[in-house]
């Protein structure tokens, strides 16, 4: 229906792209009332910014359905696979106890040159084997049966959505994916002529396995399996961007996510990246080399504390971290003199003392709102999940009328981000937060929260979190607990991709050096990236005995750890491809294109070419690198569980905070399940600012008291305290709005709990 009002994709090379977006940003949040005051030339303006826009928006939805729903066929074929393999486990051990007799009677028979059938029969038993044929036979069936075989029970569900998907979209591809483009057509034009025998010279694209699976034994393509295997083949080539529909905004072809190389080369040259890969490689290697040597004398003079070589494997002892009571008492005391508040009279606070709310402008004036009470309002009742219309009922001061006024006009993506910024930046610049970090180093996780079990909404299932399905927030989190990034992902996928997205895109001024995660949040890529742009990634790895050092250098060059070492690096892929990376990692420092976007496109099954194998093996370098920094610094183990413990603290607050609807996810669309997360991070940031603020004050009044000691104490104080704040019962806006100045520190010695 939008493609028959005809209006041409090529329209927005006529406005700047930031004008285009703001055209469309409008139109989506204005009602039609609205739209009708506006002028006739911004009116249409806006209509087509919309509509094309929502052609993309339409496209990329169909295909990640399609995406989906085929990859449950490919996944629950492989579960099924799996489940029939474990429950053939104790038949397997019983048939290979009873090979194991046959080949033992068989070798004494040889041994003692006897007749072997005899042999056989009074061992193991000639009727016993014979029993056992046809037991071997199906389980030997079992694991030859191919995944694609099984998907194909799940073709009446393909064939609902998959005609419309080839007759509605256009596909397109380069050389190398010419024969993909054939089978689709061919699927249409059989599906227009209502034509069932796939014809014999049909274009075969997939792997060879599945290519001998689909020709039957008479020499016919069977129809479901060719088709089952061409759309699993297209849902791969789509991911990857071999293949593309043009009016896509996720589905675009691979080359368009990237800068020309005249615009890269400056971004190349900034980051102080060679130019070309033998440089790299010299530099890289030299380091690498003296890197493996030292590490090799020292683990073979026991010089590394707490890394043992036992039996070619190395055991690392876990980190401790011993606060002193002195500490701990410190804590206990700031926390009882922190004042009692509503969170009402938090957020006002804060808005005061960061003016954080000048960056919730509106979309169309840009101006500020004049109701500060509703637009509070609002992001609280994103925060705790309460809702629009709960949270006016629970309000004095606003009315529902207001708060969804407000919010259509004041709350986006973007404004929340600035106004993150503002709040992460101004509690930077205050001098107690020293003693947490000085704000070059970070941690990034996911925190899980369940959907509300209605179809799409209700996200994907994560065995981790049980069998609720639901989403993850994926928050960056300061060495100053600032919360300064967020991201709603699904709870099924990978993390790493996300977390350059936090690093580069935060908006912030925090000048983030050396970034931690856990095992979720690594991978090669992720290694490689970091390092070329500046950031040092130390992620928390689980298995990191099982991970190999990588060696540029021969590995018979290292003997005494050989048994760490894994297969060197293929610096010719690196040299063939140093260009395209170099100007992949430009286009991400540009922000051209989200990290995560292309991380998940070269983490794709079939690929247009080898970028992703070259920026993996430039990655095992970089990661051989830190696994060596890991062993031979302690310090660098505690520095990263001590950084991945402040993300801890975050979610704990979080989970006080987000409690409404039993904390569970229930928005449809992604944009307001982000807005849902984007103004919970914003109110953990304020009370964060809120409680720095009001820490400095209290070690300044026990200064003057002389009942403090030195500075190292406040290392381990936090300000992500929330005992004394109250973030339920009647939200008092107009109370909270004329609430002037500080409030007075709890100096009675008790603890009080809000």
């Amino acid at each position: 229906m939008v493609r028959e009002i005809g209006i041409p994709a090529k329209l927005t090379a006529a406005v700047h792209p930031d004008r285009y977006r703001q055209f469309v940003r409008e139109g989506r949040a204005s009602p039609a009332y609205l739209l009708e005051r506006y002028t006739t030339s911004r009116r249409r303006a806006t209509l087509v910014a919309c509509l094309i826009d929502l052609e993309e928006r339409l496209t990329d939805a169909a295909i990640a359905l399609a995406d989906k729903l085929i990859g449950n066929a490919l996944n629950r074929a492989q579960n099924k696979q799996s489940r029939r393999y474990a429950a053939t486990a104790k038949d397997v051990g019983r048939l290979m106890r009873l090979f194991h007799g046959t080949i033992d009677a068989l070798s004494t028979a040889l041994n003692n040159d006897s007749d072997p059938i005899e042999a056989i029969e009074e061992t193991v038993g000639w009727a016993n084997l014979i029993k056992a044929r046809p037991e071997v036979v199906a389980l030997a069936e079992t694991a030859d049966v191919d995944p694609l075989m099984v998907a194909v029970d799940r073709y009446a569900t393909l064939r609902k959505f998959a005609p419309a998907l080839i007759e509605a979209l256009d596909f397109k591809a380069g050389r190398g994916s010419a024969r993909t483009i054939a089978g689709i057509h061919l699927l249409r034009d059989l599906n227009r002529s209502g034509k069932r025998d796939v014809p014999p010279d049909a274009p075969m694209p997939f792997k060879k396995e599945w290519r001998k699976l689909v020709i039957g034994p008479d020499g016919r393509i069977n129809r479901r399996l060719y088709e089952t295997a061409m759309l699993a083949h297209l849902r791969n080539k789509l991911r990857s961007g071999d293949v593309w529909v043009e009016r896509s905004s996720a589905y675009r072809r691979f080359d368009s996510y990237l800068l020309p190389e005249p615009a890269a080369a400056p971004i190349v040259a900034e980051l102080g990246l060679p130019t070309a890969a033998e440089e790299w490689l010299q530099q890289r290697g030299r380091e690498l080399d003296w890197r493996l040597k030292k590490f090799a004398q020292r683990l073979k003079r026991e010089q590394l504390e707490g890394v043992r070589f036992v039996e070619d494997r190395l055991q690392i002892s876990p980190v401790k971290t011993a606060v002193p009571s002195e500490a701990e008492a410190l804590a206990d005391r700031l926390d009882a003199m922190m004042p009692r508040i509503r969170i009402t009279e938090l957020l006002h606070e804060v808005a005061r003392e960061t003016g954080f709310m000048a960056a919730l402008t509106n979309l169309r004036t840009g101006e500020r709102c004049p109701n500060e009470s509703a637009l509070l309002a609002a992001i609280l009742a994103d925060a705790t999940n309460l809702g629009l219309s709960r949270m006016a009922a629970a309000s004095q001061g606003v009315t529902r009328d207001q708060l969804i006024w407000t919010q259509d006009a004041y709350v986006r993506e973007d404004t929340y981000r600035a106004a993150l910024a503002t709040i992460i930046n101004a509690q930077h610049r205050l001098p107690i937060t020293r003693s947490w970090g000085d704000g070059t180093t970070s941690s990034s996780d996911g925190q899980f929260f369940r959907g509300g079990k209605r179809g799409a909404s209700g996200g994907d299932i994560n065995a981790r979190y049980g069998v609720d399905p639901g989403f993850s927030f994926y928050t960056h989190v300061s060495d100053q607990h600032g919360p300064y990034h967020v991201k709603v992902i699904s709870a099924a996928t990978h993390e790493a991709p996300y977390v350059l997205d936090g690093l580069l895109h935060h908006g912030s001024n925090l000048s983030i050096v050396e970034h931690y995660t856990d095992t979720g949040g690594a991978t090669d890529h992720v290694f490689a990236l970091c390092a070329m742009l500046g950031f040092r990634f130390c992620p928390r790895l689980r298995d990191f005995p099982d991970r190999r050092l990588i060696p540029i250098d021969h590995p018979a060059s290292y003997p005494t750890i050989a048994p760490l070492l894994g297969k060197r690096i293929r610096a010719d892929v690196i040299g063939e491809h140093w260009d395209d990376v170099v100007r992949l990692v430009a286009s991400l420092k540009a922000g051209h294109v989200a990290p995560s976007v292309m991380l998940r496109k070269l983490a794709a099954y079939e690929r247009q070419n080898q970028v992703d194998i070259a920026l993996q093996e430039i990655g095992k370098v970089e990661r051989t690198l830190f696994m060596l920094d890991w062993l031979e610094n302690p310090a660098l183990r505690r520095r990263c569980h001590a950084g991945l413990n402040k993300g801890e603290q975050r979610h704990a607050l979080a989970q006080a905070i987000y409690t409404f609807r039993q904390g569970r996810v229930i928005d449809r669309s992604h944009e307001a399940q982000q807005y849902r997360a984007s103004g919970l991070n914003l109110v953990i940031a304020a009370i964060v600012y809120w409680n720095s603020i009001y820490m400095a004050d209290a070690v300044a009044h026990l200064r003057a008291q002389g009942e403090i000691g030195p500075d190292d104490l406040l290392t381990h104080t936090s300000p992500v305290g929330w005992e004394h704040i109250a973030f339920s019962g009647d939200f008092l806006w107009d109370r909270a709005a004329s609430a002037t100045g500080r409030k007075p520190l709890n100096l009675t010695g008790k603890q009080r709990a809000a």
